[in-house]
């Protein structure tokens, strides 16, 4: 699945730090996030379609990993993105 371009600039321009910012760890959060939701309603419709599954499981795991990473290294940054992404509760 691919992000249609003006979609993912969207999601760049309200996640970068600064100007030319396309792959800090908040910027490819958001974007690995979009592409899940995307594919999450892909799969709500097409139950049996299990490569996909898998894709979307190690999309989850490596944004797990990215947001283990932000909080280690900057909690605070870390704290902004769930709240800006709304994925804890």
């Amino acid at each position: 699945m691919v992000l249609v371009k003006d979609k993912k600039n969207e999601v760049i321009d309200n996640f970068k730090i600064h100007a030319k910012d396309t792959g800090s760890p908040v910027v490819q959060i958001a974007l690995l996030s979009e592409k899940i939701n995307y594919l999450a309603e892909h799969l709500k419709a097409h139950k049996k379609d299990f490569h996909s599954r898998r894709g979307l499981l190690m999309m989850i795991g490596k944004r797990r990993r990215l947001l283990a990473y932000l909080k280690k290294s900057d909690p605070q940054k870390y704290e902004e993105t769930i709240k800006k992404l709304k994925l804890r509760k």
